[in-house]
């Protein structure tokens, strides 16, 4: 077996790595969708003209997978609207009107926690999700047998271009996320954490180390692994952390981890001293058409512009504006989007970042093949694709595909590669639908 799945190396640019994170005063409104994670929206709690406070419930969880929507602000709530998404969707948002004093809810508590069933319910009134992928609600990860956990995994690898704030988390706070390892390995009854950083982050390695030092309920590792794209991917992580692999189809309980962000672990911690849910981000703004990158701290719901505005405006008109990063990144609809809860970046490239080079013919070199970190064959997926060939798609595992781009980035052809595995595994998902509801 390998030592390390294989990956590629990509530019750092991480401009802003040992900026300490500023905190922005309450934009003059904030737009705070009830879609911000995997699952069904939440259900709005609030109507227009209410009153509301930081940390007053607005959304309420939709479900077993759905997660709490707090207000980020004081103020009224002006309206509810529809909010385009960035994947084409729209969903309900309210629109809250600051005050500008940032009055904090008065029934919010720190919870009291002394068992998984606690953990789990507090956990999931927090409003929580992973905040740097998916937005998978947090409380559903821990809402398991003990028994069955083995790791639980921290994820600082944080791989990615331009993106620093996981790594200004774990530079400023060590205590928040020493407070929520302890919790959890009570609660849970877990003996191993793991701490997985890429070696470039020598800062954030030896704080973690200091952090891990004070814990006395479990034990913790840091491990220092690889600088190479995509080494914080889910399944990437495990691996490399324990050499355990996630079956396809599987989630990383079914390897015996659990696996949260870095930056997730911390909002837990602090959830759990003072009660205070997900109410505000840390997210890196950066990108050639920015005038000041650096990592703010925004109310959620914060607008894309009112960033920028924050960070000295645009030195030029961008031509691509990002959440995330550029290898996994997704186009936001416009700079009136919101800051979401797995807002971890907004990047604001300019043309020459952001210009797509002229595809041409595959050359059959290879390439996409000898750098996938799970030995996929994306030009043949294409291939496939192009043909609406749904068994050769099935055969060619399509659906293991992780999405981080490294086939398109390796590709001499400059061929959308990654775009076609992501169309395929859709293209997959309607026929297998279209057949059930045949039967």
């Amino acid at each position: 077996m390998a030592r390390y799945l294989k990956g590629i190396h990509v530019p750092h640019r991480k401009n802003t790595a040992n900026k300490p994170a500023v905190r922005m005063d309450a934009p003059q409104t904030v737009t705070i969708p009830m879609a911000m994670h995997i699952g069904k929206p939440a259900t709005l709690a609030v109507k227009v003209g209410d009153l509301v406070k930081v940390g007053t419930k607005i959304g309420e969880a939709n479900g077993a997978v759905s997660a709490n929507v707090y207000a980020s602000v004081s103020g009224k709530v002006n309206k509810i609207e529809d909010c385009l998404l960035s994947n084409g969707a729209t969903a309900p948002a309210v629109v809250i009107e600051s005050d500008g004093a940032m009055s904090v809810d008065e029934t919010l508590a720190a919870p009291t926690v002394t068992d998984r069933q606690s953990l789990v319910d507090a956990l999931k009134e927090s409003g929580i999700v992973g905040l740097g992928g998916a937005g998978f609600p947090t409380h559903v990860k821990f809402d398991v047998d003990p028994a069955r956990i083995d790791y639980l995994i921290i994820n600082g690898a944080e791989c990615e271009p331009y993106v620093t704030s996981d790594t200004v988390t774990m530079l400023t706070r060590g205590d928040d996320m020493a407070y929520a390892i302890e919790t959890i390995a009570r609660c849970l009854g877990i003996g191993k954490v793991i701490i997985g950083i890429e070696n470039n982050k020598k800062e954030a390695i030896a704080a973690m180390r200091a952090m891990a030092a004070s814990v006395s309920v479990c034990d913790v590792q840091v491990t220092s692994l690889p600088s190479v794209y995509p080494q914080g991917g889910e399944k990437v992580l495990v691996y490399h952390a324990t050499g355990r692999v996630i079956p396809m189809g599987k989630l990383p309980i079914d390897a015996g981890c659990v696996v949260i962000n870095c930056t997730t672990l911390a909002t837990i911690g602090a959830y759990l001293r003072t009660g205070m849910p997900l109410v505000e981000k840390c997210v890196t703004v950066d990108g050639g058409a920015v005038a000041q990158p650096q990592n703010v701290i925004a109310p959620i719901g914060t607008s894309i512009e009112a960033l920028f505005a924050f960070c000295g405006g645009l030195k030029e008109q961008p031509t691509k504006i990002l959440y995330g990063g550029p290898m996994m990144g997704i186009t936001v609809p416009n700079a009136d989007a919101p800051v979401l809860k797995n807002t971890n970046a907004v990047l604001a490239l300019t043309e020459k970042e952001a210009k797509l080079p002229k595809t041409t013919a595959c050359i059959r070199c290879g390439a996409c093949v000898n750098n996938c970190p799970f030995g996929l064959a994306p030009a043949a997926i294409s291939r496939a694709y192009d043909s609406r060939n749904a068994d050769e798609l099935v055969e060619l595992a399509v659906d293991a595909c992780m999405e981080c781009g490294c086939c398109s980035y390796v590709c001499p052809a400059n061929r959308p590669l990654v775009q076609k595995n992501k169309l395929s595994k859709q293209f997959l998902k309607e026929k297998r639908v279209k057949e059930a509801n045949k039967q």
